[in-house]
């Protein structure tokens, strides 16, 4: 059968078009734990899981997007998830639009930057939200055509998925006045877990500590509640020692569809195991060290993986980075950095090491640089680390 156009009606034909179809029968009121839609994790370390959401959940949680310190979404903005409707509901941000009665716009499959950023014009979006990767291409852009884009309506850009490099925070907003607010949470989750707005403490603090505040996942938002465990038990909240994130709340998972095989990762008091490793500081700000899948276990000390990668953003050659162990035979393993380099640059592992030099323990350094062409990425656009590790599997140091 050959293909037929789909006929989109706009305005008042939509109008006359709902005006003709007779009335819905008055539905049954559902159970408000009954599940209502079901999301897969991404799969970043492992096979994609499915997690149901029941309609208490993803009700509790549309309140907590419309809190002013979370999204603070309301009836007067223009939001655009570019986080699609598979990755965790577009993060929830479509069902405040609707509970808010916000102006909602999705962007279909179009989403290389400068499509986006002519829809952002076009519609005037306030909220947006997406995974750095995004935003990566989308930065590159305007660099690359200084106030050639109208985007004063935006008031917020929020991103997830994985950390977000504080000098990517800074060039939106110093360069395009544009500004990006990072959050942390999970498919399990709903997804929303923590959100990293300035807290009024540090109003008055200098700029470079509110971007260094940024660069962190920042709070629990209302009704999460967070806590970290190690080998040695649950750990301190001094923002240096290192352990598992566990977190339970009203839109926190209980478990995974049809899967017998992943009990430990809910706790027996009801906590959900995220595979975080997280420092968590006096108030209760949450620092993502890494994945547990992926943090580097060298000499019995533990590296981080993400802390190198949004360090080698920052070198202005660098485009992308992804940082994975390799096995050693004395350390068992070892970092290994797959550098993806901006169009025309060029840059040695020397200079990358010398970059690196005043920012971490020597221990810490790569051994090794792989200049690569792209990292693999999820469908939700995060880097898809597993497949890194396969390429690079047996890959032997000098």
């Amino acid at each position: 059968m050959a293909n037929r156009p789909i006929e989109i009606v706009f305005g008042e034909q939509a109008d006359a078009l709902l005006t003709k179809m007779p009335p819905l029968a008055d539905l049954p009121d559902p159970d408000e734990n009954t599940a209502v839609a079901m999301c897969y994790t991404t799969g970043t370390t492992g096979a994609p899981k499915g997690v149901l959401y029941s309609h208490r959940a993803i009700v509790l949680h549309t309140l907590g997007l419309a809190l002013a310190e979370v999204m603070g979404i309301c009836e007067q903005d223009i939001v655009c998830p570019i986080v699609p409707m598979f990755h965790a509901n577009a993060w929830g941000m479509p069902f405040a639009a609707v509970m808010t009665g916000a102006k909602l716009v999705m962007p279909g499959p179009h989403l290389d930057a400068a499509s986006v950023v002519d829809l952002f014009v076009r519609e005037r979006v306030t909220v947006t939200g997406g995974v750095p990767t995004i935003w990566m291409g989308v930065l590159q852009l305007l660099d690359e055509h200084p106030g050639a884009h109208d985007l004063s309506a935006m008031r917020a850009m929020f991103v997830g998925g994985s950390a977000v490099p504080q000098t990517m925070i800074e060039a939106f907003e110093l360069r395009h006045g544009l500004r990006i607010i990072q959050a942390w949470g999970m498919t399990e989750m709903a997804p929303l877990g923590t959100m990293a707005r300035v807290p009024s403490s540090m109003a008055a603090d200098p700029a470079g500590a509110q971007f260094k505040y940024r660069a962190k996942q920042g709070r629990p938002v209302p009704f999460v509640e967070i806590r970290a465990r190690n080998e040695n038990g649950l750990v301190a909240w001094d923002g240096e020692t290192m352990g598992e994130l566990e977190v339970r709340g009203p839109w926190v998972a209980a478990g995974y569809y049809n899967r017998t095989d992943c009990a430990d990762r809910f706790t027996d008091d009801g906590w959900f195991r995220t595979g975080d490793i997280v420092t968590i500081d006096a108030s209760g700000t949450i620092q993502v060290q890494d994945r547990a899948k992926d943090v580097i276990k060298s000499g019995g000390e533990w590296i981080s993986s993400v802390a190198l990668e949004c360090a080698l953003m920052g070198h202005p050659a660098v485009a992308e980075a992804a940082v994975i162990p390799v096995d050693h035979p004395k350390w068992s393993e070892r970092p290994l950095a797959a550098v993806v380099l901006k169009p025309g640059a060029i840059v040695t592992p020397d200079d990358l090491r010398s970059f690196l030099a005043p920012q971490f323990p020597k221990f810490w350094m790569p051994d090794a640089f792989e200049f690569i062409d792209a990292i693999p990425r999820t469908s939700a656009g995060k880097f898809k680390k597993s497949e890194l590790r396969d390429r690079f599997k047996g890959y032997r140091l000098a």
